[in-house]
Parts: C-alpha cells; sequence; structure tokens
C-alpha cells in the first residue's frame, strides 16, 4: 500500500513538472537602451535613462521605461544613488496580460567596484518600491558584471573593445507577493567599443526570464540588447 502510494505521487509529481515545463513560453525581444549619468560637481551625478522594449523582434511594445536620479560618488569605488522610473508594460506574447498596466517606482541603489588585473567587477545592490496600477509592490535587486578589455588600448588610453557580462536576480519581499519570491532574471552578453571616459556602444544577448505572479507562468525572452552611454560634464 504504502509503495503503491509513492508511486501515485511520483507520477502526480511528474506530471505537474511536465504541465510546468509546457508554460515556458519562449520569445524573441528586442531592446534598445540609452544611458547617461551627467557630472553635477565633484561628488553628484545626474542619471538619466530611456529603455525601448519590444516584443517580436522589433515589432510590438513590450515596455517602456524611463528612470531619472541622482548619484553620490563617496569614491571611486562605491556610489549610492536613488531616484524615479515610470514604466508602461504592454499585452504580449502568448500569457499577455489582461490590459496596458502604467508603474511609478521609486528606487535606491549602492554600486561597488573593484579591479583584478584587467578585469573590472562591479556588484549592484537596488531596491525598488512599485506602484503598479493600484497595487503596492518591493523588490531587491542584484547584478554581478564583469567588465572585460579586449584590446591593449582600452587600459592604456582609455578606449577600445570590450565584453560586458553581466546577471541580475530580482526578488520580491513584503505584502502583495503571490505564489513566488523569484520574479526574474537577467543575463546579458555584449560586446562594446569605448570611445572615451563618457561614450560607448554596446551590441549582445539578453536572456530574460520571467515567472509570473501564479508561479507556473514562465517566459524565456531571447533579446537582442543594444546599449548607448553617453555622459555630459555640466561643471563645463
Amino acid at each position: 500500500m504504502i509503495n503503491r502510494k509513492i508511486l501515485v505521487i511520483c507520477c502526480l509529481v511528474m506530471r505537474f513538472a511536465s504541465q510546468a515545463q509546457n508554460t515556458i513560453d519562449d520569445q524573441i525581444h528586442g531592446w534598445a537602451v540609452y544611458q547617461g549619468n551627467h557630472k553635477l560637481n565633484s561628488k553628484l551625478d545626474l542619471h538619466t535613462e530611456y529603455q525601448w522594449r519590444r516584443a517580436d523582434g522589433f515589432a510590438n511594445w513590450q515596455q517602456s521605461l524611463a528612470r531619472v536620479g541622482l548619484d553620490y560618488r563617496l569614491n571611486p569605488n562605491c556610489t549610492f544613488s536613488g531616484g524615479y522610473g515610470w514604466l508602461i508594460t504592454y499585452p504580449y506574447g502568448s500569457q499577455p496580460l489582461a490590459a496596458k498596466t502604467q508603474e511609478q517606482r521609486l528606487w535606491q541603489q549602492v554600486n561597488l567596484k573593484a579591479q583584478y588585473g584587467s578585469i573590472q567587477i562591479q556588484h549592484r545592490y537596488r531596491l525598488e518600491q512599485r506602484w503598479i496600477d493600484t497595487l503596492f509592490r518591493q523588490r531587491i535587486r542584484y547584478r554581478a558584471q564583469c567588465i572585460i578589455p579586449l584590446q591593449k588600448t582600452y587600459l592604456a588610453q582609455g578606449k577600445g573593445l570590450f565584453m560586458n557580462v553581466n546577471d541580475e536576480v530580482f526578488l520580491g519581499f513584503g505584502k502583495g507577493i503571490a505564489k513566488n519570491i523569484l520574479d526574474q532574471n537577467r543575463f546579458i552578453a555584449a560586446v562594446g567599443y569605448k570611445f572615451n571616459s563618457n561614450l560607448n556602444i554596446q551590441l549582445g544577448y539578453l536572456n530574460q526570464f520571467v515567472i509570473k505572479a501564479n508561479g507556473v507562468q514562465m517566459e524565456r525572452n531571447h533579446t537582442i540588447w543594444t546599449s548607448v552611454v553617453y555622459n555630459l560634464d555640466f561643471t563645463k
């Protein structure tokens, strides 16, 4: 009798696992990102950012994200930041939202840098308070990033080819969290060219794995990721 119960439980688990796997939706997306940290004085920068996130390649909207804030450089290897974000998320894919949503967001973060030979490592910790239409949610994010020079001129002259490899995990906490704490994970591998300390461009691959609130539906978004970083020095 016990063996029969164990067999039934194993069959149910295998069936559920099979059904859960079938809910993963693979999609092709395209993101274009602009970011600029504009120097205000020796310690403060104005952070500006816009992300044009598209579904079905670049054919349809996935999300629009605008972010502004202030950076405070405690030292060259430690920066504190905070600000405001405005997002619009559109119905897309085979697991679409019921309707378009708007999100108002406050965010705070600390970014830590360390140099190991020619490779720069960054650790970014971010808190978010999110008002999604009428719902309030909170989230913590952690990103580990490696910047790897591909040319000697990158270190010697401050320009040249480099590689950006990073992974970021998103965890929800507090009231309103449904069946999953893990919200999503993003992995990026990109090649960039640094023209100078204020300008670089990057092109690469982003794998965005999203777990929906019900804990069963998931997305695996294979994304063409492009980035432009352009900083201004307002002190001049």
